[in-house]
């Protein structure tokens, strides 16, 4: 190799690694919003309202992202503190039929910056009792089902399989997480757990009495403290 073709490899090879460079730097440059427990506090720009939820577009020093809190009426350029929040990633709202490429849900937005306690699940599912027990439920299992008592005692038995359930509908939060979180009880239970979560695309009302098909998933954990003992994944209506 003679010093002028040696000479132009370098140079390439120069270029290469200056370029690598430049794509690094652009991909570290925009610091993702700290989700943990420290305050926050937000200056909100806009707002928009859904059934369940509140979506607020707001600023932090220089950085610009969309809250979503329980349903409120904010007032635009105010300041809000928060401590706990838990981001979502191309969510979809199926109220706005938009698609937030990140959102951060908020329990304890508040106009006060003193510390709030941690954020509850938005699912409902942070501790055992949150959803309350209908003692006057009584549903019988469908043929071939099994009862929300067995399903909890037998859990390791039943974790990765199909199973068929049937059960009243107390609780319906729908659309999050590209999904609806349905709550069901039979009447029965097993050391306090009675209330059997799950998720499915299906449209479902609270009072229903539903007959589900799905996949049981034990020590499910979605991270962020969102945490279920046992859950049904991808059930549909039979």
């Amino acid at each position: 190799m003679n010093k002028t073709t040696f000479k132009l490899v370098g140079l390439a090879l120069l270029g290469v690694v200056v370029m690598t460079s430049c794509v690094k730097k652009k991909k570290e440059a925009v610091d993702p919003i700290d989700t943990s427990s420290m305050m926050h506090a937000v200056t909100v720009n806009k707002t928009i309202q859904a059934s369940a939820y509140t979506y607020l577009q707001v600023n932090e020093g220089d950085q610009e992202y969309w809250i979503a809190v329980n349903k409120m009426e904010p007032v635009p350029g105010q300041t809000y503190y928060f401590a706990n929040s838990m981001e979502m990633k191309d969510f979809k709202s199926n109220d706005l039929d938009t698609v937030f490429a990140s959102v951060f849900f908020v329990e304890d937005l508040s106009s006060s910056n003193e510390p709030k306690p941690a954020m509850a699940n938005p699912h409902g599912e942070m501790g055992r009792k949150v959803v309350e027990q209908d003692e006057s439920i009584r549903v019988e299992p469908a043929e071939g089902g099994i009862t929300v008592a067995s399903l909890f005692t037998n859990k390791a038995d039943y974790a990765g399989k199909e199973v068929l359930v049937r059960g009243k509908v107390v609780k319906v939060n729908n659309g999050i997480m590209n999904r609806n979180w349905v709550h069901i009880q039979d009447g029965t239970g097993a050391d306090g757990q009675y209330d059997l979560t799950l998720t499915t695309t299906e449209v479902i009302a609270v009072g229903d009495t539903v007959t589900m098909l799905g996949t049981v998933a034990v020590d499910k954990d979605f991270g962020a403290g969102y945490f279920y003992d046992v859950i049904i994944e991808s059930a549909v209506v039979k």
